[in-house]
């Protein structure tokens, strides 16, 4: 027989940025704590309101299976004297084993006769375990902020008020601070207060829902996307669904009910971008578009009751943006009064990081650094690329961007179009920023990029050179988003960078800030992008020992490795792969560091000799063009064709002769051969 353990945490509202996190941890706990018990189970599913935390798991095994065990102990005649008497070592194994030394057996091995042991123990009730493991379930959920509450010895995210625990619609027993688990839930706080009596997960939903609350978060969420999307159309537009404010407001509200307000016109002349931050950030609202994509003055909020009159909440929620967008066409207004470029001056007193210097210092740097990536890769966008640079960061000093921290970039992008900036450089004034998540999107346009890249760079190498060097998951200066940042940008505007040589001219414009040794600092830098190159590899699929393979070979330029990599990935895809590389990794093993010394012909013994080195050298000049122009398939193609002469010298010769001469001779070979791939890939990692 199997039953449903059902726990509800009831509390005041909890932010909604814990909540996705804490039914994933109540899923991963429950399992492990199940499966540490030997309990079989079925499905597991949480649920999550602003007021609760619920989690169900069908099916779990009534009773703990029996545990047998065994155990062996000291040989016979360590475990007995010679009259036969149990010794010291016999005693102390019982004991160890919990059983009194005469339920000990001999049993007859390979090695001997040895003391042996096999218990049974008894399984226990379900029922009973949870009340031990439940408990820990709710004591061990953690949140970024918790807090304490009366005088109660435990923490959590809110205050608790009520706990649901059951098993097989059964209360299991235990308290936790000063509540004591039982079958009542509540309804929504508002409308429906009072309490309700619960027998599992599918009565707990159908109460939820006669109590005025959407239990199941994903019919929560889809309900609210349905309602917003028919607002906007009755008022005769389209509702702009953001998926990260609708995930965000599904955890707000428990009952949602859409509520459509207007603002004036007029403010429709703010930038899209300020608008929509003014809303969603700051109130939550969904905005409103035409057909064409254009902001009406119009917006959508979900409120977590059903007013009695909708006009007055509507009312109410217009007040406050009417507030807030009046704020905003102040700062519009005051920004526009000076110039862009004139914040530039007062970025000299803004302390970046204080062992870094200046957010000034900081612009003069990677302004350079941009400027040689244009004179490199576009030398007629070099001019555009400085003034994209100097103007970068100077809407940090805007009153725009210090109410809205979030739009900046944005509003030196427009402040720079107003005032007549190139194009190009009003973009790159935001792309530069660009991307800001993983799989974001990228800069459009290569004044964007090459300022994109020199200002991530720039902070990377300015943190590692100051010790500020993310360690774990703590990463305060977002290093490692920068770093991939940086490489899907060459990437996909295919330059030919070397991070070394970038890295190396970033750290020749810090040189004056580093309190760590520049060497050091280089090397870290480049093995920290090199890490990241390797995850993005891998987490589109390729191999990890190809990707591996291939960075250890040699990690320069990312297009370059990208290149290998796909060659590599390629030649394993073949079928007779895996001789080539057992043969390959055979080479690279043998020669270690390698002999750097010619090889010397005439010190030849067998014919299997004579002909790889022939291949070796007939084959020389073809890699190396094939390499050189980055025909990597081709190459790896072309030293594949060495397999049969170097298995026929392996099978001929004994590298390691008792000759030194002849010894040295063959490993200087072999180093000819592995010197062929030696740019391509480490064959030594691979797994074949």
């Amino acid at each position: 027989m199997s039953k449903e353990i059902f726990l509800e945490i009831g509390t005041e509202e909890i932010p909604a940025g814990f909540l996705p996190k804490a039914m994933a941890d109540l899923e991963r706990m429950i399992r492990k704590e199940l499966e540490g018990a030997r309990l079989a189970f079925g499905e597991v599913r949480s649920f999550a309101t602003p007021r609760r935390l619920a989690l169900s798991v069908s099916d779990v095994a009534e009773d703990q299976p029996n545990l047998r065990t065994e155990a062996m102990g000291p040989a016979r005649q360590i475990a007995y004297d010679a009259d036969g008497n149990p010794t010291k070592a016999a005693l102390g194994f019982a004991r160890g084993q919990g059983v009194d030394v005469s339920e000990l057996k001999l049993v007859t091995t390979d090695k001997g006769e040895y003391l042996f042991i096999e218990k049974e123990a008894p399984g226990r009730p379900t029922a009973q375990l949870l009340t031990e493991i439940l408990p820990r379930l709710v004591a061990g959920l953690t949140f970024k902020k918790s807090m304490r509450w009366e005088n109660q010895d435990v923490r959590f995210a809110r205050p608790m008020h009520w706990i649901v625990a059951l098993y097989g619609g059964e209360v299991v027993h235990f308290t936790h601070g000063n509540l004591v688990s039982g079958n009542l839930s509540r309804g929504h706080r508002f409308m429906a207060p009072q309490e309700f009596a619960v027998t599992g997960l599918a009565d707990w939903l159908a109460g939820c829902r006669r109590h005025f609350v959407t239990a199941d978060q994903e019919e929560r969420k889809a309900t609210i996307r349905r309602q917003v999307e028919a607002t906007g159309q009755a008022v005769g537009g389209r509702a702009a669904i953001d998926e990260g404010l609708l995930e965000e407001v599904t955890y707000l509200v428990e009952d949602p009910t859409p509520l459509c307000g207007t603002f004036e016109e007029k403010y429709l002349q703010l930038p899209r971008e300020l608008l929509v931050t003014s809303m969603k950030e700051h109130q939550r609202y969904f905005t409103v578009e035409d057909a064409a994509g254009k902001l009406l003055n119009r917006f959508i909020t979900v409120s977590n009751t059903r007013p009695e009159d909708e006009r007055v909440v509507v009312k109410g929620n217009e007040k406050v943006i009417r507030a807030r967008l009046s704020d905003a066409m102040f700062f519009w207004e005051e920004d526009q009064k000076v110039r862009l470029e004139s914040n530039l001056e007062a970025l000299k007193q803004v302390i970046y990081q204080a062992k870094l210097g200046t957010s000034f210092e900081k612009v003069e740097r990677f302004r350079r650094l941009s400027q040689g990536l244009a004179e490199r890769f576009e030398p007629a966008a070099a001019a555009l690329t400085v003034r994209a640079a100097e103007l970068a960061k100077c809407d940090l000093e805007t009153k725009m961007v210090y109410e809205f921290p979030e739009l900046q970039g944005i509003m030196g992008r427009e402040y720079s179009r107003l005032e007549g900036e190139d194009p190009r450089v009003s973009t790159a004034i935001f792309e530069h920023y660009l991307p800001t998540e993983a799989g974001g999107t990228l800069p459009s346009d290569n004044v964007g990029a090459f300022v994109s890249i020199a200002d991530k760079i720039d902070t990377i190498c300015g943190c590692f050179g100051v010790g500020l060097i993310p360690t774990g998951s703590a990463d305060p200066y977002a290093l490692r988003r920068s770093a991939i940042g940086i490489l899907n940008i060459i990437l996909d505007r295919g330059y030919w960078i070397s991070i070394p040589a970038l890295v190396d001219e970033s750290l020749a414009l810090l040189e004056a800030k580093l309190t760590r040794p520049r060497d050091a600092v280089q090397a870290d830098v480049v093995e920290f992008v090199r890490l990241r190159l390797a995850n993005m590899l891998t987490s589109r699929g390729y191999a990890t020992d190809v990707v591996d393979a291939v960075l250890a070979a040699r990690f320069d330029q990312p297009g370059d490795a990208v290149a290998r990599v796909e060659a590599l990935a390629t030649l394993k895809g073949a079928a007779d792969f895996e001789p080539l590389a057992v043969a390959f990794k055979r080479v690279g093993n043998i020669i270690k560091g390698g002999v750097d010394r010619a090889v010397q012909a005439d010190l030849f013994e067998a014919d299997c000799e004579r002909k790889l080195a022939s291949a070796v050298e007939s084959t020389r000049q073809t890699v190396a063009d094939q390499v050189a122009r980055g025909d990597y398939a081709a190459a790896l193609q072309t030293i594949a064709g060495l397999r049969e002469p170097v298995d026929a010298f392996f099978d001929g010769v004994m590298v390691m002769a008792d000759d030194e001469r002849i010894k040295t001779n063959r490993l200087a070979l072999l180093t000819q051969v592995a010197a062929l791939f030696a740019d391509i890939a480490d064959f030594t990692r691979i797994a074949a």
